[in-house]
């Protein structure tokens, strides 16, 4: 997923809370600390990682975006034009997948999901239909992309699916309805931005979530939640959702960094694992608590090497799962 661009606003600060989330995830920060440790043992930034010092993902609601710490991201290769050779990675099969109807009866029953899984690997046959405008309310952009790959070959379209797949199997053994966006091969390409936010807005989700994976440079890694801005224009308002959403992406973020041990990126976002963006329409024009999550770089190899993996896809989507369970619960 790209991160500059001429439509890029500068992320806006929020203003801080005292609310019960402080407390309650402050109990993730040994885990996630241990997680992070655990990460730099098997091959985590070392000396080609950029930004130096500590990692942490700060939970409080005070967490700021910030501009890249060393080169900033890529357009990620999304060029429309060129269609990617199409690797196989290691146990591509999700584990366990749900059953799809969302009938358990485990603590989430009651409570819907939508599952966004980035870009769509028939967008490369589809350029022209993906490079239409649509109003994301601030300004127009692109229907949608075509993502990013690894330099193998593997393709985001087909790590989102992956780990979408695997994060519904998740949440609905606790009971919950989980929605997807869309599924491989239906449709052929997109859907659009702005029908992607419908989906949510629609199913008066609880949680919604978009799954990314970036392209930036080599030496860039870790992972990062984008969390909505305030925006109110045109068709765009996004003021009640501003401070669920940050919540619910700050509890994915602590949960991440302890389930998967990666840790959060070098790039962006200060070391927090959180950055706060007025640009992409997923966010703009969605009436439900929504963020996004890049699982990591594709363009480094160290970073690829855990994407391409299934048993640590298994772990995004666990860590995923239960930040949004943790989001849903309330504790």
């Amino acid at each position: 997923m790209s991160y500059v661009g001429p439509d890029f606003d500068p992320p806006q600060p929020r203003r801080s809370r005292r609310r019960p989330l402080t407390v309650a995830v402050a109990a993730l920060v040994p885990g996630a600390l241990l997680g992070w440790l655990v990460y730099e043992a098997v091959g985590g930034t070392g000396n080609d990682g950029g930004a130096a010092g500590t990692a942490t993902v700060r939970t409080s609601a005070t967490a700021a975006s910030s501009t890249p710490a060393s080169s900033p991201a890529t357009d990620d290769g999304k060029n429309p034009s060129a269609t990617p050779t199409h690797a196989s990675p290691t146990s591509s099969a999700p584990a366990d997948p749900g059953s799809g109807s969302g009938s358990g009866s485990g603590s989430l029953k009651g409570k819907v999901v939508v599952i966004d899984p980035g870009h769509n690997s028939g967008n490369f046959q589809h350029t022209s239909a993906i490079n239409r405008k649509v109003n994301i309310g601030t300004n127009w952009k692109e229907c949608d992309t075509t993502g990013t790959s690894t330099n193998a070959g593997y393709t985001e379209a087909q790590f989102t699916v992956d780990v979408s797949h695997r994060l519904k199997a998740l949440l609905e053994k606790q009971g919950a309805t989980v929605k997807l966006t869309h599924d491989t091969g239906s449709p052929a390409w997109g859907p659009c931005v702005d029908e992607r936010a419908a989906i949510g807005n629609k199913a008066h989700a609880d949680a919604a979530i978009s799954i990314h994976a970036d392209g930036s440079a080599a030496g860039n890694r870790g992972f990062h939640v984008i969390l909505p801005g305030s925006v109110h224009a045109g068709t765009a308002d996004t003021r009640s959702i501003v401070a669920p959403s940050a919540e619910l992406g700050e509890r994915i973020a602590g949960n991440f960094v302890r389930v998967t041990g990666a840790a959060p990126s070098n790039y962006i976002g200060d070391g927090t694992g959180l950055v706060t963006r007025r640009d992409l329409g997923g966010l703009n024009l969605s009436t439900v608590p929504k963020v996004f999550i890049e699982c990591g770089n594709m363009r480094d190899t160290k970073d690829a090497a855990l994407l391409t993996s299934g048993a640590w896809r298994q772990r995004a989507a666990q860590g995923i799962s239960e930040g949004i369970v943790s989001f849903l619960h309330g504790s």
